[in-house]
């Protein structure tokens, strides 16, 4: 299988890594051509246009940073909807609006082509070893037929459903992880206030009922210093506003995914867009002078996981088809 990857950012290019790590026929495209050239080093071929990766791959997968940047690369006149055919896939991997993945989904379905919402969760440092889980949204069929690309790109793979229910899930998650980040950086600083060993309460809330998935990885880079968790404050307020839209669409009014749209929002204008997300603990930290920093963590996360074959998480109650 021929594949074509566009978008080589902080999470692309470790998703496109696994593959050609991994001996698949890649083809990638960015915008930064030293990235592009990177690959092609390490025996990837590029391409001259989107349209002329989909015209010879029989998936094309893309990972951009918005909804807006994804419809222009497919659907520009040199775009990937103009070199798909019958029988070809796009895989959409970045995270995006549920409503124009599908709507995107129409246009590639009217050529004969077949489309599926993957977007990953676990963060990048678990993308660069394979092990990271994804979520799949479209047709049983076009999700088998991808399933091998899928548990190499990832440890977890679950089929969500039809096109779109993946891209919900995924800006839930989003949502969830972002709320831990704001509580666990009020509880850092408090403890640090408070003139706790830092160390120590790491390893407290570890061990307790308040622990969590970000805690037991971002509290590690904000101890450290560094907050480098290749995430940016911009992303965050992208996918809190994509959950919130999807909420408010549905006639559901939220409380507390609001407040943490001002917060990102207030931190965007302290900080600058592409401030570490993790640095939202700035605020509190200058707000009571002190740096609330340990002993010991690592600067970024590394993945302590083997790198092994994925496999199709079952839900409960049912089977694998």
């Amino acid at each position: 299988m021929k594949i074509g990857f566009i978008g080589l950012g902080n999470l692309g290019v470790k998703l496109a890594g696994t593959l050609l790590r991994n001996g698949y026929d890649l083809i990638v495209r960015d915008l930064n051509p030293a990235l592009e050239a990177d690959f092609v080093a390490r025996g990837a071929m590029s391409a001259k246009s989107a349209r002329a990766m989909a015209e010879i791959c029989d998936l094309v997968i893309t990972c951009l940073p918005s909804p807006t940047a994804c419809a222009e690369v497919m659907e520009g006149e040199q775009g990937i909807i103009n070199g798909l055919s019958k029988g070809k896939i796009w895989l959409e991997m970045s995270t995006t609006d549920a409503a124009e993945v599908s709507r995107i989904g129409v246009l590639v379905r009217a050529i004969g082509a077949e489309p599926l919402d993957c977007p990953v969760s676990g963060g990048c440092h678990r993308a660069d070893t394979g092990n990271i889980s994804i979520f799949a949204g479209g047709t049983r069929t076009a999700f088998e037929r991808v399933l091998p690309v899928l548990t190499t790109l990832g440890r977890r793979v679950l089929h969500t459903g039809e096109l779109g229910s993946a891209s919900v899930l995924k800006v839930l998650t989003n949502f969830l992880a972002t709320a831990h980040l704001a509580a666990i950086s009020e509880a850092l600083t408090t403890a640090k206030v408070l003139g706790m060993d830092m160390n120590v309460a790491y390893e407290a809330i570890k061990a307790s009922s308040g622990n969590s998935f970000v805690h037991e990885t971002e509290s590690q880079v904000i101890l450290n210093g560094s907050r480098d968790i290749s995430f940016t404050m911009d992303l965050v307020l992208k996918d809190v506003s994509l959950f919130y839209g999807l909420a408010e669409r549905a006639g559901l009014k939220l409380e507390l995914a609001p407040i943490l749209i001002d917060l990102f929002r207030d931190s965007i204008e302290r900080y600058g867009k592409r401030e570490l997300s993790p640095n939202i603990i700035r605020r509190l930290e200058e707000a009571a002078g002190v740096e609330v920093l340990g002993q010991g963590f690592p600067a970024q996360m590394t993945d302590d996981e083997p790198e092994a074959s994925g496999y199709e998480v079952v839900i409960a109650g049912r089977q694998a088809q």
